[in-house]
């Protein structure tokens, strides 16, 4: 059989390994796996399903993929599906285990980029869904920069509790109660058995729906994809599409860095500052970037979310999750209120070949709702973030500001050097309204891995705190922490950071208006402190944890490795 002129052109680098008498043993064992001639004249295409038994976020992943390789067989194209890895967030936090979160992004950019490469994979299509999954499955997609979709494994449905709608939040907010005597351990358990009733990413608008939602306005996702639940059957139809699509982008020769443009980075700014997504947002945007080649700074979100209303009123900060926006159109329904207030770029291009503006406009949305405000009367006039800096950041923090844009803290400082001895002086009822919470050495360095707390910040959410302490670490929190929480301080204390000279006691300031942080010290007490300080020895000398801690760079440019 003659290989077609069409065919050959969208073979852009799997013809090496199929065409020619000197590729007979490559062919040979193709053919060993139930492939046939006719298949090795199509396209190939990786499915990288990132599907896992250690969390619900991903433990249905494999019928997703499914769903994927029949519309890549739809469209004529040969579909080749491998695993990878993921790291449950929820069920690490807290642990020693929580380090290897951020790593996980790392080795999935790595496995996806490493698998796509070495088999000459003419196109991908990722499915993931857990945190770190959508930034490091968009991290290989702008490495390699052939013809990519991204599919999200989905939102989890919310749970109920004593006739309310729950999620994980509640549950680590409850531990905190539970230790102020406010909760009973019955009520707490009754609790954790109804917090997450199947499969799905965390409910609220945490860092796996934030970055959904920004890949699906940057383009790289079907419109719709990022606000379905996983248990619903337009998830499988939607992956159907996405392995359909990925051929048309195979015929028109559109790559990810077509479409990942610096315009489309600003768009999913944007709709994650208006609707108060998670911290995290900014760490992988900054990365994606990075591999994108697109010149993307940390002072770019502060710009954005000063212009930018805060419009959604969702969880963590608000009353709904994402399960509710989807009945009113979904991600869709915040992009055209923001489309036809001027604050999004609507001629960028995305993965359907039509512009963000022709994506947006062809979803159904419910005007009459109660989740997506007016951007003319908002929740708040700025966005939901904010970008500081200050003797105690000098190369930038970054804090969830929604419902706190207005606040100044001040305070003494209470210092610890890992986030164990944290949580315990706060279930030790050892913290005070008014204090401010160091952890340090929790950096990507420090860590290593850089550790989310969301048990830290549940733990004074559940007590009562979360208004009157403030937080502050060169480490992450998770995307359902609120409260001021200042994350990311950069330089991070592993590498002499101010934050790694802060002593017991020491007055800080944290102004949210100003966007400043700062410890009331003069810079020849900084100086003479620092002469005095010592790097730390490495925590681990081998493994994974090691290598990362020797390659990761600043939070303030991602925590990238490469």
């Amino acid at each position: 059989m003659t290989i077609t002129a069409r065919n050959l052109k969208m073979k852009h680098r799997s013809k090496e390994i199929t065409e020619g008498p000197e590729r007979a043993p490559a062919r040979a064992m193709l053919l060993a796996m139930g492939l046939t001639p006719e298949d090795l004249d199509k396209p190939f295409v990786a499915v990288a399903n990132l599907a896992s038994d250690v969390t619900p976020c991903n433990v249905h992943l494999d019928r997703i993929a499914r769903a994927v390789k029949e519309g890549v067989r739809q469209a004529s194209g040969t579909p080749f599906q491998f695993g990878t890895i993921t790291v449950s967030d929820g069920i690490s936090m807290g642990t020693e285990g929580m380090k290897a979160s951020l790593v996980s992004r790392e080795v999935i950019a790595d496995s996806i980029e490493t698998v796509c490469f070495g088999e000459r994979m003419d196109g991908v299509v990722t499915v993931g869904a857990c945190d770190k999954n959508m930034p490091g499955c968009m991290m290989a997609i702008a490495r390699l920069n052939i013809p990519a979709i991204f599919v999200y494994g989905g939102t989890i449905m919310p749970g109920t509790f004593e006739g309310r709608d729950v999620n994980i939040q509640d549950v680590f907010e409850a531990v905190g109660a539970y230790a102020k005597g406010t909760m009973s351990l019955e009520r707490l358990k009754d609790l954790e058995c109804h917090a997450c009733p199947a499969e799905g990413s965390c409910a609220g608008l945490f860092t796996a729906n934030t970055m959904s939602t920004a890949i699906e306005v940057m383009g790289m996702a079907l419109p719709g994809d990022a606000s379905v639940p996983a248990v619903d059957p337009r998830k499988e139809e939607l992956a159907r599409q996405a392995g359909r699509a990925v051929l048309r982008l195979l015929e028109e020769d559109v790559r990810p860095r077509d479409i990942l443009t610096r315009q489309a980075f600003e768009n999913a700014i944007t709709v994650v500052v208006a609707m108060g997504g998670s911290t995290n947002s900014v760490l992988h945007l900054l990365a994606i970037a990075r591999e994108a080649g697109v010149d993307l700074k940390l002072d770019d979100f502060d710009r954005i979310s000063r212009q930018t209303p805060y419009i959604a009123d969702m969880r963590p900060g608000g009353r709904y999750v994402m399960a509710d926006l989807d009945r009113y159109g979904g991600v869709a329904l915040v992009a055209k209120r923001l489309l036809r207030a001027g604050l999004l770029h609507p001629d960028c291009i995305g993965v359907t070949g039509k512009t963000l503006r022709q994506n947006m406009e062809a979803i159904p949305t419910i005007e009459a709702q109660d989740i997506v405000y007016q951007p003319d009367q908002p929740r708040s006039p700025t966005g939901g973030l904010a970008i500081l800096h200050g003797n105690l950041a000098p190369d930038g923090a970054v804090i969830k500001v929604a419902g706190h844009q207005e606040k100044v803290y001040r305070g003494p400082a209470r210092v610890f050097d890992q986030e164990e001895a944290a949580f315990r002086a706060i279930q030790d009822r050892r913290i005070q309204p008014g204090d401010i919470v160091v952890i340090r050495y929790e950096g990507p360095k420090g860590g290593p891995g850089m550790r989310e707390m969301l048990a830290v910040t549940g733990a004074l959410i559940g007590q009562g705190l979360g208004d009157s302490v403030a937080l502050v670490t060169d480490g992450r929190f998770s995307g359902a922490s609120h409260g001021p929480m200042v994350g990311h301080v950069a330089p991070e204390a592993a590498v002499g950071g101010p934050i790694g000279l802060l002593r017991e006691g020491d007055i800080i300031t944290l102004d949210i208006p100003q966007r400043r942080l700062d410890v009331r010290l003069t810079e020849a007490q900084l100086a003479q402190r620092k002469a005095a300080w010592r790097e730390p020895q490495p925590k681990y000398d081998r493994g994974v944890l090691a290598k990362y801690a020797k390659l990761v760079g600043s939070a303030a440019e991602g925590a990238v490795t490469g």
